[in-house]
């Protein structure tokens, strides 16, 4: 007598439960021991008041409150099906009008000022170096002098912890005549909201668009748009975002010229930040699916143009992250403990990323059936990436937005969460908002 086979939907959606409930006790492990370690006279500073993210406990409302729940509601209620049978030039601008009125929403529950206009100007933000910086070859040439602490001029925290690009963003903004936190912060969530198009627009170009129709509304209502709003690291996710979509573009149409493009946006990006060659494994996974080996090449020529270019303009990449490396261990990385963070950072990762990403991951082994799944793959190289950089102890904590960039590509594994998704777009919008207020978020 055959026995009936299991129902695999079924053995999924019990996988999901369990990978949410096991998050869950990371997250709970992860508040707990922070809070006990951050009792007075523990003897141990882990410097997060309200860790394993970055922020302070302040239950709080604001202008953004109703904005973001009408938001979430939309979303919740007709985002699915929309994204199911609207056609691609109607449901891409609305996806990204929709990210950006979400992010900004949820930057407004903290107030214009503290949420949007005076979140960047702070004396550790790049906005702190712009007024200083008049000669940009020159500040170019000089950067790699200014980034260990403790000497005249050295460069503040932000400024010091990345490559120029990021900080030359800013320079150039307030240069065209967009100057000052607001416009910063505007920059920040216009750019940052790209990644909720160019990620399905990959998956899309990788041949996966029923993948892409699903990731849609999880995209919009993404738990990250918390620190895309406003951060500097919500434009290096954008921007990076872009490159890998254009990478796929590249393989799906053979262009060598695309190629060199991506490579060109790609590059940019490990000068935006250090630890944006780990996007490196994300464009590897899209050469990959795209199944042509022959734009390698080209991308790997445009990333080595913008080395070359800011090497000839005064400043090496390598010298910059072997200073960064002292410079991170001249501050209170030093008195953060690996042992904690080396896991607490996971926790704050599943918070950023959302219980419907993390219940999906177990279905990853459906994907298996197909060794080049653009899903499985993607998802695949964006772990392996914040696998890495935990590794590294050089991101202990403030993790939630500065693993944005590898974050995104984790989106498509909720394409295959199993039955109805309203449930778990709800379960998204609803962690952002109540991570949003409940905490006051330094980003």
């Amino acid at each position: 007598m055959r026995t009936r086979p299991p129902n695999p939907e079924r053995i999924t959606a019990k996988g999901c439960r369990a990978a949410v409930a096991a998050a869950a006790v990371l997250v709970v492990a992860a508040v707990g021991t922070g809070a006990y370690l951050n009792r007075p006279g523990s003897g141990v500073s882990i410097h997060a008041p309200a860790a394993p993210l970055f922020a302070w406990w302040l239950p709080h409302i604001g202008p953004g409150t109703p904005a973001a729940v009408v938001v979430a509601v939309v979303v919740v209620a007709w985002g699915p099906a929309l994204a199911g049978r609207a056609r691609w030039r109607v449901l891409l601008p609305a996806a990204y009008v929709a990210a950006v009125a979400w992010t900004f929403a949820l930057a407004l529950v903290d107030g214009w000022d503290r949420g949007v206009a005076d979140r960047l100007t702070t004396r550790d933000e790049y906005l702190h170096e712009v007024p200083g910086i008049t000669d940009v070859r020159a500040a170019l040439r000089g950067f790699t002098d200014r980034i260990l602490d403790f000497q005249p001029g050295s460069w503040t925290t932000h400024v010091s912890g990345h490559p120029p690009l990021a900080t030359l963003v800013f320079v150039w903004l307030d240069r065209i005549g967009l100057g000052g936190g607001a416009w910063a912060a505007v920059l920040c969530v216009v750019v940052g909201c790209l990644a909720a198009v160019a990620v399905p627009v990959a998956l899309v170009l990788l041949g996966r668009a029923d993948a892409a129709r699903a990731v849609v509304p999880f995209a919009v209502l993404a738990p990250g748009a918390v620190w895309v709003g406003a951060s500097a690291d919500g434009v290096f996710a954008g921007v990076t975002a872009c490159g890998v979509a254009l990478l796929a573009l590249a393989a799906r149409r053979a262009s060598a010229a695309v190629a060199v493009a991506a490579g060109v946006v790609l590059g940019a990006g490990a000068f935006l930040s250090y630890g944006l060659v780990l996007i490196g494994l994300v464009a590897l996974a899209a050469v990959v699916c795209g199944r042509r080996w022959s734009v390698a090449p080209w991308a790997v020529l445009g990333a080595v143009l913008v080395v070359v270019v800011f090497a000839v303009a005064g400043f090496s990449w390598w010298d910059g992250y072997h200073l960064v490396t002292v410079r991170y261990y001249q501050g209170i990385a030093t008195e953060r403990p690996y042992w904690y963070w080396a896991w607490a950072n996971l926790a704050a990762t599943c918070v950023c990323a959302g219980p419907a990403v993390v219940a999906a991951l177990p279905g990853l082994r459906r994907g298996v059936r197909s060794r080049c799944d653009p899903v499985l793959v993607l998802v695949a190289a964006a772990a392996a990436a914040v696998l890495v950089a935990d590794l590294s102890g050089l991101s202990k904590a403030e993790v939630e937005r500065i693993w944005l960039p590898f974050v995104v590509w984790l989106w498509p594994a909720v394409s295959l969460l199993p039955g109805k998704q309203r449930g778990w777009l709800a379960a998204q919008a609803a962690t952002a908002l109540v991570v949003n207020h409940l905490l006051m978020t330094n980003w």
